[in-house]
């Protein structure tokens, strides 16, 4: 079964120097219907106004991702981490026992556009981490880059059994992926066209697929970039 969730259908906030859009409940967004799917609590689409930014707080028992599309995010947090993350790289954080971090926009005269994503641990309090990885375009063109998965292997680890991985799509090629009994797959489209087992998907639109084996992206535009989501 594969369910579509629309870009225009998702939670949206302009808080003047924050413009977010949420895939999934989130803040004061809710929406019953769109909680999570399987470990996947939260797809955050964040764009930040230039010297703005997300002061010191706290998260706990979560594993985030963060995926930079463009501009630079500067990122301090409580374990010692004083990091920059540009375009093309991702950050993971094990929030486990409890970590506080902030998050700002490195230039003073770019926005920053990024991807913020929470997935549920498999255990509580685990002991807080980081890691940070860069793609290349050269990696991601018509190919899935596994960028996390629980038993690390060259990707980033996260502690779930969910592997997560990013990819480019050109007009007219086909990206597919195997999806073993039992689990699920999220698809979330982050530029461009794709059609994906016949159903067309834009900038931001995502789909959910359940109880089959297999999954079959079309690009239709230029260079289509997608998020895989393969969950337990």
């Amino acid at each position: 079964m594969i369910t579509l969730r629309k870009s225009h259908d998702r939670g949206h906030a302009n808080h003047g120097w924050l413009d977010t859009h949420h895939t999934n409940s989130f803040a004061n967004y809710f929406d019953s219907n769109h909680m999570g799917f399987r470990s996947l609590r939260v797809i955050n689409e964040d764009r930040v106004s230039p010297g703005q930014g997300f002061g010191a707080h706290g998260h706990d028992n979560m594993e985030i991702l963060t995926y930079v599309l463009s501009g630079a995010l500067a990122h301090q947090d409580s374990m010692g981490h004083v990091e920059t993350l540009h375009a093309g790289e991702l950050q993971r954080i094990t929030a486990g026992t409890g970590i506080v971090h902030s998050e700002f926009h490195a230039s003073k005269t770019e926005p920053v556009h990024f991807l913020q994503i929470w997935l549920l641990p498999d255990r509580q309090n685990l002991t807080p981490g980081y890691e940070q990885t860069a793609l290349t375009a050269e990696q991601k063109a018509n190919n899935f880059v596994k960028v996390a998965a629980p038993d690390g292997g060259g990707a980033m680890k996260i502690h779930q059994d969910a592997r997560v991985f990013i990819g480019d799509v050109a007009a007219g090629k086909e990206l597919t992926h195997a999806i073993a009994p039992g689990r699920a797959a999220w698809l979330h489209l982050i530029r461009g066209g794709v059609d994906v087992d016949g159903v067309s998907l834009s900038t931001g639109d995502s789909v959910a697929l359940t109880e089959e084996s297999k999954l079959a992206i079309r690009g239709r535009d230029a260079n289509s970039g997608v998020l895989l989501f393969d969950l337990a």
